[in-house]
């Protein structure tokens, strides 16, 4: 199920149903049932309450045996956003470092689209990548140098983590030129299908948490795309 479609429907679940209905567990059952495939259901359900208290391997271990509908697909991206990064890519840029790559489906585009040379990284063992390199590692503590990138995107990311803000100083942090950031645009609900803990309905929230002098934040298909300036 592509990302148009989920958006749509998480559109009529968000927006269509009253809340005291859209955020009770006998009517968000069957959703999550079908959407995890009936596995493990109660723990997803309930992941907000649960991931508090999670352990750095538990909550890795969460992503990584992850099997739903959403893993059945090849990214979490629509192609406007895609469309729209790639464009506003600086034309000066050669390296770009994407942080949660998943399986490498955005670096592979970039790859087939640019001549930047690019790498990954996420919590996985392994990610076979077109070309370019993958790093296993912690978004709170990348090991890379201060600018090591010129380009460092991160998209459908920061809405997983239990502590963003730290994460988005390591993304600030290695990045020379630009920081590109991709979040869904989301009401708050204690029942979301996606394991979600952060949610930015307004684009100033977003741009709050960031926190980059000179940037663009535009909504592009029911997702944020945040660029932001690295001023040097």
């Amino acid at each position: 199920m592509n990302r148009s479609i989920t958006n749509t429907i998480r559109y009529i679940l968000d927006e269509c149903i009253p809340p005291v209905i859209r955020d009770s567990r006998w009517f968000m059952y069957p959703f999550f049932y079908i959407w995890y495939k009936g596995k493990k259901v109660d723990f997803y359900m309930d992941f907000k309450s649960k991931v508090y208290d999670m352990k750095d391997e538990e909550y890795a271990t969460a992503y990584r045996e992850l099997d739903c509908m959403a893993t059945d697909r090849p990214t979490d991206m629509n192609q406007p956003s895609i469309d729209f990064m790639i464009k506003n890519f600086s034309p000066e840029a050669k390296t770009l470092l994407d942080v949660g790559c998943g399986r490498g489906f955005w670096l592979n585009t970039v790859s087939e689209k640019t001549n930047l040379e690019v790498t990954g990284l996420d919590m996985y063992d392994e990610v076979k990548l077109t070309k370019g390199n993958y790093v296993k590692g912690n978004i709170e503590r990348l090991p890379f140098p201060d600018k090591s990138f010129d380009i460092v995107t991160c998209h459908h990311t920061i809405e997983h983590l239990i502590n963003p803000k730290p994460a988005i100083e390591e993304l600030k942090r290695v990045a020379k030129n630009q920081v590109m950031i991709v979040t869904p645009c989301q009401k708050y609900y204690y029942y979301t299908m996606d394991m979600h803990i952060n949610f930015y309905p307004i684009k100033e929230y977003l741009q709050q948490e960031i926190k980059m002098k000179k940037y663009e934040c535009k909504n592009i298909w029911g997702d944020w795309v945040y660029i932001g300036k690295v001023e040097n």
